[in-house]
């Protein structure tokens, strides 16, 4: 009995211990993007992401994502690179989204072209989506 009382009480803690834990890790990030559906409301799972950094040849990619269940990718910036100030772009890649799901859109890529500052903390790009129109804002 008071084995299982150590057991159930470790538990416990390394539960509360993963659930405080990996929001920290996310939180580190700089740069978090979030997908919302105009017209259910909801989030929108499932769309590729790319994140570019832009130099005086072009764009460079830097990394990818897929929005998860909630619509969101916590953490875009490459882990292993130390946030650099400049010009960078996500690109929602939402026409594969949209066939995929049987619907037409007139925006099969969207692009939002945006300036970081070296250590200026976390930038939140959210998407309001539909078929036809998109809205998008620096969140926080």
């Amino acid at each position: 009995m008071k084995l299982t009382k150590v057991f159930a009480g470790s538990l416990l803690f390394t539960a509360a211990f993963a659930a405080f834990a990996a929001p920290e890790a996310s939180v580190k990030n700089p740069l978090s993007v979030h997908v919302l559906n105009l017209q259910t409301g909801l989030p929108t799972p499932g769309i590729t992401v790319e994140l570019d950094k832009k130099d005086k040849d072009g764009w460079i990619k830097l990394s990818t994502g897929v929005t998860d269940a909630n619509g969101r990718i916590t953490g875009l910036y490459p882990v292993e690179q130390k946030m650099q100030g400049g010009s960078y772009r996500v690109v929602f890649m939402t026409g594969a989204f949209y066939e995929k799901n049987h619907q037409k859109t007139f925006f099969p890529e969207i692009p939002v072209e945006f300036n970081m500052e070296e250590n200026a903390g976390h930038y939140h790009i959210p998407l309001l989506l539909s078929p036809y129109g998109y809205s998008t804002y620096r969140g926080n």
